[in-house]
């Protein structure tokens, strides 16, 4: 039975401090008065505001980053309590939900009283993000804000999260441990029989015993000889004599996710399943050997290909091979071939090769490591060389 020891939950206020002071660099370059965050994972990031209760859509929360000083916080009074939690001092609050005017005015007013020197407001506008409010409300703050221009800095965000501390990558590496003892215990619990529901319940179970908070990313896929999909499922197919079931789950410890899948056989597996099961793990190899500081995405994702391409791949449609990991599934950057992102220390990213290697059968790889100071470090045990195979 593992016995794993989790590290010490939240972060100390120096790291807050660390990550703010770092934004605020980017806003004195770009000229920004404020900056104002929407959505759970950046409000996280620079407040250290923890809640469930953003799996409710009724409420905004608002998170205002001035030049200068700690963040303010422009949230909901039903939340003003969790505040005292964090290293925030300045909390202001409206009764909501109240949908004619839901913190609207309160957040252009905060606002307006920090950008008057540049006129400049930066919001997460680029790429991979969305504005958590109806696009009434965020009409209505531009029309409050007509005297002042909205700056994207979603590129200056998820550069700044891209470096991991010590503290969040040891996070990151108990989540992936215990995901990779629950595919451990699966391999040795599966039986032909079971449902793909089954064994991701099973393995559910035994991640939640190690310490996982949640799952909240749990899919699977089965087929003879392989699978046409990696984003479905569990379903009730029942797994059966020269099937392939893949699950690819993302558990979280503390806020922090760990990604990746596993393959497993079920009785006489057909040649080139196997060989496409080589093909995968020489491919991430590949990737292991040549990820390291001053690395590009594009190469990383070139030298998987290459490993794909040799063994008859007949092409890739998932579009890349990995991306970063952390507070989200899946952050920036993106493996692709024309990938111009430099890898650097303290990056958590996944390397996930993936072929199509016959009509409506693939296999998928992924591993997570960070980058380190002469290379890359695996933040969990290496999958198995050669596909198990259940009896």
């Amino acid at each position: 039975m593992h016995t794993l020891i989790a590290p010490q939950r939240g972060f100390e206020f120096a790291e807050f401090e660390q990550r703010t002071n770092q934004l605020q660099a980017q806003m004195h370059a770009q000229r920004l008065d404020a900056v104002f965050f929407t959505t759970e994972p950046e409000f996280r990031y620079f407040s250290g505001f923890k809640s469930q209760f953003w799996e409710s859509p009724t409420r905004p929360w608002f998170l205002v980053v001035p030049a200068a000083g700690k963040p303010i916080a422009v949230v909901p009074e039903i939340g003003v309590a969790g505040f005292e939690q964090t290293w925030l001092e300045d909390v202001r609050s409206w009764p909501s939900p109240r949908p004619e005017d839901d913190g609207i005015s309160l957040l252009a007013a905060t606002l307006k009283s920090l950008a008057g020197r540049h006129h400049r407001i930066g919001a997460m506008l680029g790429p991979e993000t969305h504005l958590r409010m109806p696009a009434a409300n965020y009409a209505a703050l531009q029309q409050q804000l007509s005297q002042h221009q909205m700056v994207d800095v979603s590129s200056a965000v998820r550069r700044i999260r891209s470096i991991k501390s010590r503290a969040e990558i040891e996070k990151i590496r108990f989540a992936c441990q215990v995901t990779a003892a629950g595919f451990d215990y699966l391999r040795r619990h599966l039986s032909a029989g079971m449902t793909e529901r089954d064994a991701c319940k099973a393995m559910h179970l035994e991640m939640l015993r190690l310490g996982a908070d949640a799952c909240p990313y749990l899919i699977s896929a089965s087929g003879q000889g392989g699978y046409d999909n990696i984003i479905m499922g569990p379903t009730d197919r029942v797994l059966d004599e020269g099937d392939v079931l893949i699950i690819d789950t993302g558990a979280t410890f503390d806020g922090y996710f760990s990604d990746f899948d596993r393959n497993y056989g079920f009785g006489r597996m057909p040649a080139e399943t196997l060989r496409a099961y080589d093909a995968v793990y020489e491919a991430t190899e590949a990737g292991l050997h040549l990820a390291a500081p001053g690395v590009t995405t594009g190469e990383l994702w070139q030298a998987m290909w290459a490993v794909l391409e040799t063994s008859g791949a007949l092409g890739n449609d998932v579009g890349r091979m990995g991306h970063g990991l952390g507070m989200q599934l899946t952050e920036w950057p993106s493996h692709v071939p024309q990938g111009n992102v430099v890898l650097k220390p303290g990056m958590v990213i996944t390397l996930e090769p993936g072929m199509a290697f016959a009509p409506g059968r693939m296999m998928v790889h992924e591993e997570n490591i960070v980058i380190t100071a002469s290379g890359c470090e695996l933040l969990h045990e290496r999958t198995w060389r050669d596909m198990p195979v259940i009896a």
